[in-house]
């Protein structure tokens, strides 16, 4: 018999452990792969690198950059830029592509919106980022801290632009969007992630037509605001499925696209299927532009929140 794990609340679970129970199982990878050339982490400025680390630390705020190990982290951070990642730092899912922990979550942290407000205006930004992990323990799946972040950062920075990457809200969309209406973001982003034929095993806990109902319904509710959905390729889908997601996604009223290539965080992450060639990335952003979407970025560092003030101001991946 396999050994039980218990899961004691706050207590992250990474790697091997984080993936042992999802229903189509990762066979650790015994070498990642070699990156090709086109795939390179841009130079950066370390003394902002830290200086944002530790003002994100004195303020007790998590970033998706950090917990994810984006590549992007030092172009970013180097900048002045970050992605907030809202609600802790453990999530309720188990998807293999991504390097968030799994676990029980602590409670949420009432003071969290007001800390990120703070940094907000502490960085000066013009232009902000929030996601969360899942809360699948909650009643609203987050939706009410999602509005308190949104409402007290828009009271402290009412200049500055307000992107939100929510999670699914599985089984509290009817919930979620009630209360997300009553104090709507400039921009609502979902990331659909991948195809709908790999869902089990790469996004297990989701379901490719809710998460294509959630960005629709969400439009119908605040038609003013964009929509926004971005997907990784290189992890199993082939290029007519990819298409197919589009289609899908301009006929759901979505406004933003964001492709990139998936990058294995781990040996024990669901394997790299092939490092995607930046003139099939151009293919996707050319099909996409026919489709009618105001912007779609495709690249190989693409990723949903890579610069992405300059894709909401309508400019050109560069």
């Amino acid at each position: 018999m396999s050994e039980i794990v218990k899961v004691v609340t706050g207590e992250k679970l990474r790697g091997a452990e984080k993936v042992a129970r999802i229903p189509v199982k990762v066979i650790p990878t015994e070498t990642l792969p070699r990156k090709p050339d086109w795939i390179r982490v841009r130079i950066s400025n370390p003394n902002e690198v830290q200086r944002i680390k530790g003002l994100l630390r004195e303020q007790k705020l998590h970033t998706v950059c950090e917990e994810a190990a984006c590549p992007n982290l030092p172009e970013c951070f180097g900048g002045g830029t970050a992605t907030f990642m809202i609600m802790g730092d453990i999530c309720t899912r188990r998807c293999p592509f991504c390097d968030v922990a799994h676990g029980r979550p602590n409670a949420l942290d009432a003071d969290e919106p007001r800390h990120l407000a703070e940094t907000v205006a502490n960085l000066k930004l013009k232009y902000v980022v929030v996601t969360s992990v899942d809360r699948d323990d909650l009643k609203d799946g987050g939706a009410q801290h999602f509005v308190d972040c949104i409402s007290q950062t828009r009271s402290l920075n009412p200049n500055t632009k307000i992107e939100v990457l929510v999670p699914d809200f599985r089984g509290r969309m009817d919930i979620a969007l009630r209360i997300m209406r009553e104090c709507p973001p400039d921009v609502f982003n979902h990331n659909i992630e991948t195809v709908p034929r790999i869902y089990k095993a790469i996004r297990p806990g989701s379901d490719y037509q809710h998460s294509l109902t959630l960005l629709k319904r969400f439009k119908e509710e605040c038609p003013d605001v964009t929509t926004k959905c971005g997907l990784m390729v290189g992890i199993g889908e082939t290029k007519e499925e990819v298409l197919a997601v589009l289609d899908d996604l301009r006929a759901h009223n979505v406004d933003l696209v964001t492709i990139g290539q998936y990058l294995q965080p781990s040996k024990n992450h669901a394997p790299v299927d092939r490092f995607v060639h930046p003139d099939e990335f151009k293919e996707y952003a050319d099909y996409g532009k026919k489709l009618g979407f105001t912007n779609i970025w495709s690249g190989p560092m693409v990723r949903s929140s890579y610069h992405a003030d300059r894709q909401y101001e309508g400019k050109a991946l560069g």
